[in-house]
C-alpha cells in the first residue's frame, strides 16, 4: 500500500526559512506530478506548487520566489523550500502525488499534513 508522509513543519519567525519532505513509500511503479498544498484555518485548500516528471514546475503567483519544489525520483521523495516566511503562510501544508502502484495507471494520494506556523 503506498503512502506519502510529510516532514519537517514547524514554528518559525516570519522572514525565516522551513524544508518540507515528502516520501513515498510501498509499491510504487512511478510517480507523476507531485505537488503541495495548505489549508489555513477557516480556509480552503489551496493549491500552491507543482513539479511534473519531467522536472518542469508551476507556482502560486503568491509564493514564486519564496518557495521552491523539488524532487529526488531516486528517493520518491519531493521537497517544498520555504524562505521568506510570512504569518500568511501559516498553514497545514499537504503534499500530493500520482503514484502507479499496480503497474497499469496511477491514482492520487495524500499525505496526512505538516503543520507550519510563522509568527510575526
Amino acid at each position: 500500500q503506498v503512502q506519502l508522509v510529510e516532514s519537517g513543519g514547524g514554528l518559525v519567525q516570519a522572514g525565516g526559512s522551513l524544508s518540507l519532505s515528502c516520501v513515498a513509500s510501498g509499491s510504487i511503479f512511478g510517480i507523476r506530478d507531485m505537488e503541495w498544498y495548505r489549508q489555513a484555518p477557516g480556509k480552503q485548500r489551496e493549491w500552491i506548487a507543482t513539479i511534473m516528471s519531467d522536472g518542469n514546475t508551476e507556482y502560486l503567483d503568491s509564493v514564486k520566489g519564496r518557495f521552491t519544489i523539488s524532487r529526488d525520483n531516486a528517493r520518491n521523495t519531493g521537497y517544498l523550500q520555504m524562505s521568506s516566511l510570512k504569518p500568511e503562510d501559516t498553514a497545514v501544508y499537504y503534499c500530493y502525488a500520482q503514484i502507479n502502484s499496480l503497474g497499469s495507471f496511477y491514482s492520487d494520494f495524500w499525505g496526512q499534513g505538516t503543520q507550519v506556523t510563522v509568527s510575526s
